[in-house]
Formats: C-alpha cells, structure tokens, sequence
C-alpha cells in the first residue's frame, strides 16, 4: 500500500473512532437528559398524588385530582400506589407491585429512588402526614423517551455514515494534497543523475518541511556535484603524476636497450629511473595514507599520547631530514598541568600531519625559521605553526584542501599537492580543526585545535 493510500485509510479510521465515540457520548446523554425529565415528571405527580392522599376535603381532593387529569400531560400506563410505613424496616405491601427488595431498601434508606424495566419506571418516595410516614409510588411507560431515542439514534447511525464517506473523500483530497510536492520531488529527483547534477528541485517558498526537504536535498545535490568534480580532478591529477615517472622510466629502458651503451651512461640512465621510482613510490605511498584517512577514525584511535612528546619525535624525524633546519619549538604550559596535553589518537598518523605541515613551513619559507607553539587547556589543545616564507594567494586559500592542487607561486617547489589534505584528513579524524591564516611573501600561520568536547566524543 503506497503512502497516499495509506493516509487517506488512516484519516478514515480516525474519523470513524472519532465519530464513533462523539454518537457514542451524544446518545448517553440524550438517555441521561430523557430519564432526568421523565423522572421529574413522576416526582411532580408523586407529590400530587401524595397531596390527595392527605386531603380530608373533598373540594381540594377534587381540585387536585382534576389537575392531574387536565392541567398535567397524560402518562402512559401509569400507576399510583400509596404503601403505610409501619417502621424503620417494614411497610404495607402491595401485591401489584413487583418490584426488588433493593428498591423498597434504598427508598426508605434514602427517601427516594426509581427502578426501570422494559423503558416503564417506578418512582418512589417517602413523605410524611401527622407524623405518619408513606411511600408514594407512581409508575409509567416512557413511550415518548423510548421513540426520541430510536429516532435519535437513527440520526447518529446515518449520520455517522454519511461522515465516514465524506470522510473518505477528504482523506484522499488530503493525501493527494500531503503527497503531491514529494511526488514532484520523487519526480525531479528521477531525472537528475550523475551526468546532469548541476539540475537542482524547485525551491518551494512555504516555510515547511517540504520547502526544507527541498534546500535539504538541493544542498545534498550541492555536495555530490563537489565531490563528483574533486574525484574527477582527482582522478585526472592522479592519472598525470604517475604517468609522468612511468613514462620517463620506460623511455630510459627503451633507449639503453637499443644498442650498447658506455658503463656512465648506464649509470646516469639508472640514476634517472632510481630517481623517478622514487618518484613514483613516494606518491604511491602518499595516495595510499590518503585513502586509508577514509575509514572510520575510532577504529584507528589506537594510542593515548601526550602531544608535547609527539612534538618532539616530529622535530627529531625533521632533523634527520633536514639537518639544517630552523624548527623550534616552544611549550606554553606549567608542568602541574602536564595531564591536559594526553590525547588519544593514531601516534604514527597524527604524527605524519604534523610533519607534513611543519615539512611545508620549512619547505615553502626556504628553509627559514619555523616556530612550533603548544599551549594546553582544560577546554583545549592548540599547537601554532608559523613560518614566515611565500605565503599564500587568497585565491588559492579555498582550494588548500584538494588532493594535487598547488598555487602557482608554489609549483617551483617539489611537491604533489596532496601533504595539506592529507593532513586535514588525519586531524579532522581526530576531531581536530585546521585553520589556515595567510598572506603572500609574508607568511603562513597553521593552527591545530583538539577541543575536549570533541576529544571525549
């Protein structure tokens, strides 16, 4: 059953129990309302019947036996009965009468009670003459009531029918209604794939959930086609750089093979593979972190580190590196505070960015001073990574974080452009945020932050 279906069914379902409970609450209190004044009624002819008993003037026993019979609306079947008490407990029965013990028990506990068989009811009183006590019953059939009831109940019956049907009706002009814009949308949706993603829904102008399911989607729309464009480019720069070493080293291979050659050109020819297999190993392996940076970061929070030690493996590895670097690094924190720089990561990865960013700062200021800063905190741990080299265009700042881009004042350097994305990938795993501020032929300063909230988390 599809979803239009399916909320036309339901908003009839609803209906009818509503429906059903509304005749449900109408027909007992049109019962209720009906014995509440039938009753009255008896109660009123108790009292007159009461009033004739206890007249010793025939005038005012005619008076009020004429307005029984004239001034008051004839009851159907009625029965008056006059029954002595004779004490707390017992009373002058009447063999007419047959009604429940209960009923005499509750009349004389309570002075007044009623008791219904067969839509006739029976009202019973107690009242009092010259210190004598009696129990007026007057009894009658509610023919009037029973009638309004069942025609009543007609009413509710058919009338409960026909909402029902119109309820169907509404259901489904409210399903059409509910389902028409995700329909459309299911419908715009189909026609857009991988070839036309610049297509974009409709914006729907409602403040609504469909109107946000729209900018929900579009935005979605908006990260794939990004994404599908950086895979693309990716695939393109990929393809490039590693054609580029394989072709040269083919292209060696195929000159020294054509004849006999001198020992120094086989050694300036096999320098030149060396050196382009490095080439090419190097940026297979840098393909190969960035790739596994994609799997689930807590399966590869291995170690709980202090990130002021980790510092200084990095400078360590970077002096064997480049002996003659110009790195320091200064740490902003008091020793009783040592237990704020323990964060749980991957040493080796988180390690390989910290690098790949310093290795940057070196490489780009030529070889200039870098300054590592690493200051800690209950809410967080900041390392700074300020050099004072090339610096960065503004226009090339956006695009930092794409695998082989490079800025063309940057491209006389050695590089394949994928060092900073691979570093962004290992600290955003880490819940770390990397923030880049630059300026041409002036500098760059990279700051990490690993807040707590984001640590524990």
């Amino acid at each position: 059953m599809n979803i239009r279906k399916r909320i036309a069914f339901t908003y009839v379902e609803l209906s009818t129990l509503s429906t059903l409970l509304l005749c449900v609450v109408v027909f007992v209190l049109f019962r209720d309302n009906n014995r509440y004044h039938f009753l009255k009624r008896l109660e009123d002819r108790a009292k007159i019947v009461s009033s004739i008993h206890f007249q010793n003037d025939p005038e005012k026993s005619k008076y009020y036996s004429e307005l029984k019979k004239n001034g008051l609306e004839e009851l159907i079947e009625e029965e008056e009965y006059v029954l002595k008490i004779n004490s707390a407990n017992s009373f002058e029965y009447n063999t007419n009468l047959n009604l429940p013990n209960d009923f005499y028990t509750n009349v004389l506990n309570t002075g007044k009670d009623y008791f219904e068989v067969d839509s006739k009811y029976y009202l019973g009183q107690v009242f009092t003459e010259n210190k004598q006590k009696y129990i007026v019953i007057v009894g009658a059939r509610d023919r009037r009531g029973k009638t309004t009831t069942v025609y009543i109940v007609k009413i509710l019956l058919f009338g409960g029918i026909g909402f029902v049907l119109l309820a169907f009706f509404l259901g489904r002009f409210l399903a059409k209604r509910v389902i028409d814009p995700v329909a459309r949308i299911t419908k715009e949706v189909k026609r857009i794939s991988a070839s036309n993603l610049h297509n974009r829904l409709p914006e729907v102008k409602n403040s609504d959930e469909i109107s946000d399911l729209t900018a929900t989607f579009n935005d979605m729309l908006d990260r794939l086609e990004t994404s599908f464009e950086i895979q693309a480019n990716f695939i393109n720069n990929a393809s490039h750089e590693l054609k580029t070493p394989i072709t040269t080293i083919i292209a060696e291979a195929e000159i020294m093979l054509l004849k006999e050659r001198e020992v120094y050109e086989y050694k300036e020819s096999l320098a030149n593979i060396y050196s382009q297999a490095s080439r090419l190993g190097n940026l297979t392996e840098s393909l190969l972190k960035l790739t596994q940076t994609g799997y689930d970061g807590q399966k590869q929070v291995l170690d709980i580190a202090r990130i002021d030690e980790l510092l200084m493996d990095v400078k360590s590895d970077l002096d064997k590196i480049f002996p003659d670097n110009r790195v320091s690094v200064k740490l902003n924190f008091a020793p009783n505070d040592s237990n704020l720089l323990l964060l749980p990561c991957n040493k080796p990865l988180l390690e390989l960015a910290i690098n790949n960013i310093i290795t940057n700062g070196v490489k780009y200021s030529d070889n200039n001073e870098v300054f590592v800063t690493l200051s800690a905190s209950s809410e967080a741990i900041k390392i700074s990574i300020n050099d004072i080299g090339i610096g960065i265009p503004p226009e090339d700042i956006p695009h930092l974080y794409e695998p082989f881009f490079r800025g063309k004042i940057a491209t006389k350097y050695i590089g394949y452009g994928l060092g900073l994305p691979l570093a962004s990938k290992i600290i955003r795993m880490h819940g770390g945020e990397l923030q880049v501020q630059s300026e041409q032929n002036k500098g760059t300063i990279v700051t990490i932050i690993f807040k707590k909230t984001e640590i524990k988390k």
